[in-house]
């Protein structure tokens, strides 16, 4: 595929290009600037005609890389979203947001730097957007069957636009005022501007599928009224209740989950009028967690000229190089620098955080101490502990699962040992009639996983309806890369 001999003259990888820190971190648009048409080509000619392309096994959606890094490299940009679009809904996300597991399956990668791949990816969409090759595929015909999908993060819009194009009447609701879930409240604009959000949108209403905003499910509405008045339903509802931190000083003035201070900033980077928002202007900012949330906050907080930040990991610092038990063409855990560590802030490795401090109600530092291995477990080190400034502590340790939301008590829906929605292997759960997609029913993930779910899960309630489906279905919740019909 592509350039035969690409990866031989072009071993250097080359990335998309990032604004300037001092200018970008003066704004909320998007960090990265559009790569160079030669240098992209070049970048996709490194695909090698591998033979067996693992970067498909590394992609969930089970996208046709090779394919579609060839059409680019050959200049034929319309036929190369076509090829993306046959696996990916919404490649304009995935080509920001994913963490590209794709990358660390490539076979170049066993000796070189692995090929651009999700750089290719969002350069394709972006121009296919900026040509006006992104059109409605509304269905030939319509079926009498309505669905209900709870939810409008990337499962549910996944889940949505498939039954869509298979001619169903889908409703999407969704409690706050606008759609698009932590796509919309929780990834900051630094890293996706909204706009991509706004014209996928406008795609799908021209499609049939129909939103309803403001809504929240088990209250405004009850899970059975959604039964008795839709043939499914299906709960795209994320993993959203946050991990908590119960130590000593937890109730003090200061001390916040990342999503609330990332939803309110998006909202006042929209237009909005945030009533008494959490702001790091001229603060001693301090972040309990070393992922991507934490990663959004800290970018967050540069913007609003946060005094100093701080991001505290409890374990050791991830290897810059693979791991031996982490061989190719396994995903590697390893040490990065997103674009917002690029911007200030200290990182900190092997700290826990033993106790909040304050006065008279509001925080003022952090008591941390080393962290060292006892009997598996990871405990704070004897007289090594020391209080660091603090205004803002933002909570950013994952998530423990979905919310509840009457699911229980109004349909008798189960949830599993890690307080996930339980469903079978056709995405079904105890309730029929009931599904569940996306990270509502398989845990805090990727978002690459929650739209390969809601592509499965959309075919899966396709067949229950209607006895047959035509829509692909590239995984099953068991992880396995096997049809769930």
């Amino acid at each position: 595929m592509a350039d035969p001999r690409g990866f031989l003259k072009v071993r250097d990888r080359e990335t998309q290009p990032r604004r300037p820190v001092p200018v970008r971190i003066m704004d909320w648009k998007e960090v990265y600037e559009a790569q160079e048409k030669g240098v992209l080509k070049a970048q996709a000619g490194r695909c090698m005609d591998c033979g067996i392309p693992f970067c498909h096994q590394g992609c969930p959606l089970g996208n046709l890389i090779p394919e579609w890094n060839d059409l680019m490299w050959r200049g034929k940009g319309r036929e190369a979203v076509e090829r993306l679009h046959a696996t990916n809904n919404f490649p304009e996300f995935t080509g920001r947001l994913c963490p590209a597991p794709c990358e660390a399956s490539c076979v170049l990668g066993i000796n070189q730097p692995a090929v651009t791949i999700k750089q290719v990816e969002v350069s394709i969409i972006d121009q296919a957007f900026d040509e006006n090759w992104v059109t409605p595929h509304a269905p030939e015909r319509l079926t009498d069957k309505t669905i209900a999908v709870v939810g409008s993060g990337p499962a549910g819009l996944a889940v949505a636009q498939q039954l869509t194009r298979a001619g169903h009447t889908v409703a999407v609701y969704e409690r706050d005022d606008k759609i698009g879930g932590l796509l919309r409240y929780g990834i900051p604009d630094f890293k996706m501007e909204k706009l991509q959000i706004d014209r996928r949108l406008d795609q799908m209403r021209a499609e049939g599928t129909r939103f309803r905003t403001g809504v929240e499910v088990g209250r405004d509405i009850s899970w059975e009224q959604l039964r008795r008045r839709y043939d499914a339903v299906v709960v795209a509802t994320g993993a959203t209740v946050p991990r908590d931190l119960p130590i000593p000083g937890r109730e003090l003035n200061g001390v916040h989950f990342a999503m609330e201070y990332l939803v309110q900033a998006n909202r006042a980077v929209a237009g909005e009028r945030v009533k008494s928002q959490i702001s790091a202007e001229g603060k001693h900012v301090v972040i309990l967690g070393g992922g991507d949330t934490g990663a959004d906050c800290l970018g967050t907080a540069h913007r609003q000229q946060a005094a100093s930040v701080t991001t505290l990991a409890i374990g050791k610092q991830p290897p810059a190089e693979r791991a031996a038990h982490q061989p190719w063409p396994m995903y590697p855990t390893l040490f990065e620098t997103a674009s917002a560590h690029e911007e200030g802030g200290e990182r900190t490795y092997l700290a826990s955080t033993v106790e909040f401090v304050g006065e008279a109600g509001q925080l003022t530092g952090v008591r941390i101490a080393e962290t060292e291995f006892v009997d598996g477990r990871r405990v704070p080190k004897a007289g090594t502990e020391r209080v660091i400034p603090a205004d803002l502590v933002f909570l950013s340790l994952g998530f423990t699962g979905p919310e509840p939301a009457g699911l229980a008590e109004q349909v008798n829906t189960e949830f599993d040992e890690r307080s996930n929605v339980a469903r079978d292997g056709y995405y079904m759960t105890n309730t029929p009639g009931v599904f569940a997609a996306g990270d509502a029913g398989r845990g805090q993930s990727l978002i690459v996983w929650a739209i390969a779910e809601g592509r499965a899960c959309a075919a899966a309630v396709d067949q229950w309806l209607t006895g047959s489906t035509r829509l692909p279905a590239p995984v099953a919740p068991s992880d396995r890369a096997i049809s769930p019909l």
